[in-house]
């Protein structure tokens, strides 16, 4: 592929071979046609050395200038068309790109011959479909944040018109289920801002050396009393510290939602287990249940904003929690992972954090 340095360079030399070349084809031309005139003005005279230096001297200017005026001329063609071929491609850029400010995010830049041109082009290209994609989401997470409040709101405003039509008695249960909805709408809106800030790296994190291990456990104990109430046993299992350099906040709120999921898939008399260690220079934290499991093509979906899968029926959950869960791992540098031998054999969800300094 030829470079625009290239093709600049051999322009510039195209342009300049095609003045010269027609200055000294005209100028050739022009100063043997003005000798003969001159020298056939001289005929029967005789000839002297002088006189034939003096026809050379008077075609020489002649021949020159019309030599030069072709060249230019020549030159100005040849710069016009070795122009249009460079500005041809930088012209579509200007077009697909001032199309994309506009919002087709399905214009692309066709590819040109010169590797700068090429690069930018393609850069062009992976720039809209990344534009594209993030309307394409953009345009899903408000059907998806809409369809998730609808139930709320109708909830509330059909509890408030009932009470003040007076079909439903105004009283604690009435009242208890306002709050809950209303209460449900606000951490519906809390997850929302922290996956935002967390997708687009702007979630501000506290980072200081912590125990992987100890936050599984301060994870574990807050939701044991929920394990418990469901007939789910929990247990740690993390015998050495685990080093890394984290928001433990943050963390904790990982190990919560990935405990929240084992829970909400969880069976009475089942059992989830949390696992923390290092190998490899990665800390691991992973929580493992005996659930309802994961199908194949579920495992790649799971993650996805608000996707429950088929099996979720009444399960509690926004289907928001692992999105958090694994885009706040990221935001560290980690991950959360997701395995499973298929439905209703259990599943592992696997936090990914470098391993820090021992504190």
């Amino acid at each position: 592929m030829s470079t625009l340095r290239g093709r600049l360079l051999a322009s510039h030399l195209a342009v300049a071979a095609a003045g010269v070349l027609v200055l000294l084809v005209v100028g050739a031309t022009v100063g043997g046609v003005a000798y003969q005139r001159r020298m056939g003005t001289m005929h029967g005279a005789m000839m002297r050395a002088d006189s034939a230096q003096q026809a050379l001297a008077d075609a020489l200017p002649l021949a020159l200038g019309w030599g030069a005026a072709a060249g230019i001329v020549a030159a100005a063609i040849a710069a016009l068309w070795v122009s249009r071929r460079i500005a041809g491609p930088l012209a579509e850029v200007q077009e697909a790109t001032r199309a994309i400010a506009a919002g087709d995010y399905s214009r692309r830049v066709p590819r040109a011959p010169e590797a700068e041109l090429a690069a930018v082009a393609e850069d062009i290209n992976a720039l809209a479909a990344r534009l594209g994609d993030a309307e394409e989401r953009r345009a899903q997470l408000i059907d998806e944040v809409a369809h998730e409040m609808r139930t709320p709101l109708t909830t509330i405003g059909g509890t408030m018109e009932g009470l003040l039509d007076g079909v439903i008695e105004a009283g604690p249960e009435a009242y208890e289920r306002v709050a809950a909805e209303a209460s449900r709408l606000g951490r519906l809106a809390e997850d929302l801002s922290t996956l935002s800030r967390a997708e687009e790296s702007t979630l501000a994190l506290d980072l200081a050396p912590t125990d992987l291990a100890r936050l599984a456990a301060d994870a574990a104990h807050r939701l044991h009393p929920q394990f418990e109430h469901l007939g789910v046993a929990l247990d740690v299992e993390a015998p050495a510290p685990v080093p890394v350099d984290a928001d433990a906040d943050r963390i904790i709120q990982v190990l919560v939602n990935l405990l929240g999921n084992a829970l909400a898939h969880s069976d009475q008399g089942g059992r989830v287990v949390v696992r923390a260690a290092a190998t490899d220079g990665t800390a691991h934290a992973t929580v493992i249940d005996e659930g309802a499991g994961i199908a194949p093509e579920e495992l790649a979906r799971v993650f996805e904003r608000f996707y429950r899968g088929a099996d979720a029926g009444s399960r509690s959950g926004r289907g928001i929690g692992l999105t958090i869960a694994r885009s706040l791992a990221r935001a560290h540098g980690g991950d959360v992972t997701a395995a499973s031998e298929g439905p209703g054999r259990g599943a592992s969800f696997t936090l990914t954090l470098p391993v820090g300094r021992p504190r």
